[in-house]
C-alpha cells in the first residue's frame, strides 16, 4: 500500500513519535530484583548513557537492549524496506553503547548490559549477573 503522505510529511510525523521506553523488558528486570532480594537500585537517574537501572552506591549501571534496537547477534533483523537507513541507525546505535560502556567505565561505573531475549524465558543467568557486580562492589 503506498502511503498517502508525501516523504516530508511523513517525516514530520515520524519525528513526533516519542519511545516509551523497553517498558515490559524493564518491569520485568524490576519484579526479579524484587524477587532475588536485590536492593538499591534506581530507575531514574542523571547518569551519562541513560541506564535502566543505576545502583549508586556500587556505581553500578544495568542497560535492558532490545534486540532490534541494539543488534543482537541471535535475533537481530533487518527490516525489507529502506535498508540503507537501517543499516546506519542500527550501526549507530551499537557505536553509541560502545561509547557509552567507555566512558562510564572510565567514571569508575560498572556496565552490565542484559538482552531483551535473556528476560523472556530463564533469566536467572541474567539476574545472577547483576547480583555478582553488585557484590563485587
Amino acid at each position: 500500500m503506498t502511503d498517502v503522505f508525501t516523504k516530508r510529511k511523513r517525516s514530520e510525523i515520524m519525528s513526533r513519535v516519542r519511545s516509551r521506553g523497553n517498558r515490559a523488558t524493564e518491569l520485568r528486570l524490576r519484579r526479579l530484583f524484587r524477587e532475588h532480594g536485590i536492593k538499591g537500585w534506581r530507575r531514574t537517574s542523571t547518569v551519562f548513557g541513560s541506564p535502566d537501572f543505576v545502583f549508586p552506591k556500587v556505581k553500578l549501571a544495568v542497560f535492558v537492549d532490545g534486540c532490534f534496537w541494539h543488534g543482537c547477534r541471535l535475533h537481530r533483523s533487518m527490516p525489507a524496506s529502506n535498508r540503507t537507513f537501517w543499516k546506519k541507525k542500527l550501526a549507530r546505535n551499537r557505536f553509541r553503547d560502545r561509547l557509552v560502556n567507555r566512558t562510564l567505565r572510565a567514571r569508575g561505573w560498572k556496565v552490565v548490559r542484559i538482552w531483551q531475549h535473556e528476560l523472556l524465558g530463564n533469566a536467572s543467568s541474567a539476574v545472577e549477573r547483576v547480583f555478582r557486580a553488585v557484590k563485587s562492589r
